[in-house]
């Protein structure tokens, strides 16, 4: 008993000399000394041999967690231990499902509101990470681009900076431009524009951010294959597109493509500061890749007669958009609206002086490959078993020369 006393009272009188910029961890199994770590960050208390069993030392704030990227981003940062908070602005239940990306007490959730900077906060001030990955297809009467895409996004990049978070990564558009071309709206894309001040106001508040500018994110329950795959956006069962889609080139990236692409940017400390462009490996024609995704889904479509529709041609569907508008500020039926089809019909311009995914040495999927796989959900005939012979080989979507 005495020999416990007098080891209790030497370790008691150690933990006495020990600075009190310090932190004193647990030692592992094979020793009762205690680890003492000088300066403790968050980086310091990294555990484990790399999992979501472990820790990497990583705190990320992902805002807009619940979209398309939001889900895959999770998924592979809970991956390799990092500890995720996830803010979510409607009710807990809307992004519960986000639990599974990481072990037990890895991903917590916190309510916020874009206007409420006591709740942006309380997300971000325990994170040296922060990832806004918020963004809006259309104006609401809650929430206008400028509201969401400027105000927001300086917002979160103000706070950021004032708690002192290390990395920002701001997500963007790639044909964001302060003076966007009219196509199909007269003063061109809005959400173009916002989106181009938005990367403005956030280079102000935390001038070391790093901006993603990504081409149309295609994936499974995205908002490309299935907008041109469902009934409601065409015109008896005919694809409708601004010049029928010969004028406009487009450069789609897998949405996996594009959360490797933004954990290679939170791992590599050279990315501080600049500027990248997430498009895929292939350009196409838009007119080109609504025809393969129209034979991927239907064998009938050219045996129907089916065919490609000039927006300004077609006056019934141009009716059908307003009306669809008409119906309420807050729901788009399977989000054809008018902006959103001045955004598809812009072209992809990629600036050569600006780095990409391959230039982090993401490799690229195609989208003939994984685009083919996430169109058997969107199929006309899913309900009838095919035999081997029955099925027929659909040509790729035809590609230009980058």
């Amino acid at each position: 008993m005495s020999a416990v006393l007098l080891k209790n009272s030497i370790q008691s009188s150690k933990l006495q000399t020990i600075h009190f910029a310090s932190i004193i961890v647990q030692g592992n199994n094979y020793s009762d000394q205690p680890r003492i770590i000088k300066n403790p960050t968050t980086a310091s208390l990294k555990r484990g041999t790399g999992g979501r069993s472990s820790f990497n030392g990583i705190v990320c704030t992902i805002f807009g967690n619940t979209g398309l990227v939001g889900r895959y981003l999770c998924n592979r940062l809970g991956k390799i231990g990092t500890q995720l908070i996830l803010p979510h602005r409607s009710d807990f239940y809307f992004s519960r499902h986000l639990k599974l990306c990481g072990d037990l007490g890895q991903v917590l959730f916190h309510p916020f509101d874009l206007r409420d900077e006591e709740s942006i906060f309380k997300c971000m001030k325990y994170s040296n990470v922060v990832v806004n990955l918020i963004g809006k297809d259309w104006p609401t009467n809650n929430f206008s681009y400028e509201d969401v895409h400027v105000e927001g996004a300086r917002r979160i990049a103000k706070i950021a900076k004032k708690v002192g978070v290390e990395r920002l990564i701001h997500v963007s558009s790639l044909n964001a431009s302060p003076n966007p071309k009219p196509l199909v709206l007269k003063k061109g894309s809005q959400f173009l524009r916002t989106k181009w001040e938005g990367e403005c106001a956030v280079k102000e508040e935390f001038p070391e951010a790093t901006i993603i500018r990504p081409s149309i994110i295609y994936g499974m329950q995205d908002r490309f294959l299935t907008h041109y795959s469902h009934k409601w956006n065409q015109f008896l069962l005919n694809p409708v597109l601004w010049k029928k889609g010969e004028q406009t080139e487009k450069q789609p990236v897998h949405v996996s493509d594009v959360a490797a692409g933004i954990v290679a940017i939170i791992l590599d400390n050279n990315t501080v500061g600049k500027t990248y462009q997430f498009v895929g490996p292939r350009r196409y024609k838009l007119r080109s890749l609504v025809e393969w995704i129209q034979r991927s889904i239907t064998e009938e479509w050219e045996k129907d007669g089916s065919q490609i529709l000039d927006l300004n041609k077609t006056l019934l569907f141009q009716l059908k958009i307003f009306l669809n508008e008409a119906i309420g500020n807050t729901h788009r039926i399977n989000h054809l609206h008018w902006e959103g089809i001045e955004k598809d019909s812009t072209s992809d311009e990629v600036l050569k002086d600006l780095p990409t995914l391959e230039d982090l040495g993401i490799e690229l999927a195609v989208l003939e490959e994984l685009g083919a796989w996430d169109l058997k959900l969107y199929h006309r005939h899913t309900y009838y078993d095919k035999s081997y012979e029955e099925y027929k080989t659909i040509p790729p979507p035809e590609c230009i020369p980058l």
